[in-house]
């Protein structure tokens, strides 16, 4: 395994129509430099208890939450590397601590930690890896039957600061979800989460926000939403079986038709 990676942030989501994107992305290229990797398909597993009760207890905005997922860039091979992460959000703070190992073993290794009761066979002398493999195999052990239930992927545009490189704009557009075929190198495939030309803006910061950027956020009248794509995948699957809308939360003006109940 490799060496783990931290982060400690608030992360604000926000729903953009299409002209809402373009003007925002008018004065994004203004201040914010794209990242070195360009536009990248990211794909996710995101894993639960068989009720599906963290994402329910996500659902239900408690103070406290928390998630596990495995992340690539890109649809991986066996030797792709992949992020297993766990991320928490408390008091409106994000913290994400993960480690990343080829996606194979990160696949071998979540399924050892549940056959071995929380435990695994790691034996690194790194203080800060070790920290993180306790924290995830605490949540393997703590949900009994911790399994994947979503898939979702999502084509990914980042930005950086010129200023600082501690603030962060991420706008993510085709978002893709299935919870069935829950691996990832199988390939991006599924049904949209978003209506055509819907974006998904995320701003990550250390505090608070510039005063120009909050400022064309209010001009757009752009407000910060719940948005949660692992959420959104869970509602509208709930949907599709009794066959109801589905609203996307923080824009009550937007709905989503459910998919087709399946025959």
């Amino acid at each position: 395994m490799a060496f783990g990676v931290t982060f400690k942030r608030y992360e604000k989501k926000f729903l953009l129509n299409p002209e809402q994107y373009e003007a925002v992305r008018k004065e994004i290229n203004k201040h914010f430099i794209p990242d070195k990797y360009g536009e990248t398909t990211i794909c996710n597993i995101y894993y639960d208890t068989p009720d599906y009760l963290l994402i329910q207890r996500s659902i239900d905005k408690p103070v406290f939450k928390e998630k596990v997922r495995l992340r690539t860039y890109g649809v991986p091979t066996d030797n792709t590397v992949s992020f297993l992460e766990v991320k928490r959000k408390f008091n409106k703070v994000v913290y994400k601590r993960r480690i990343h190992l080829p996606y194979t073993e990160a696949i071998d290794y979540v399924a050892s930690i549940g056959e071995n009761n929380g435990k695994s066979n790691d034996t690194s002398k790194d203080p800060d890896k070790t920290q993180i493999l306790k924290e995830i195999e605490y949540l393997l052990s703590l949900y009994k039957g911790l399994c994947p239930k979503f898939y979702i992927s999502y084509d990914r545009c980042a930005f950086f600061y010129k200023e600082t490189n501690d603030i962060r704009i991420t706008f993510d557009k085709n978002l893709t979800w299935r919870d069935y075929d829950l691996d990832l190198r199988l390939g991006s495939y599924g049904e949209q989460l978003l209506p055509d030309g819907y974006t998904i803006m995320e701003i990550k910061v250390p505090n608070t926000v510039p005063l120009w950027l909050a400022t064309l956020l209010s001009e757009q009248k752009i407000y910060s939403s719940s948005f949660s794509k692992v959420g959104t995948a869970y509602k509208t699957m709930l949907a599709r079986k009794l066959n109801r809308p589905v609203a996307i939360t923080g824009n009550p003006r937007l709905i989503m038709q459910a998919n087709k109940t399946e025959n």
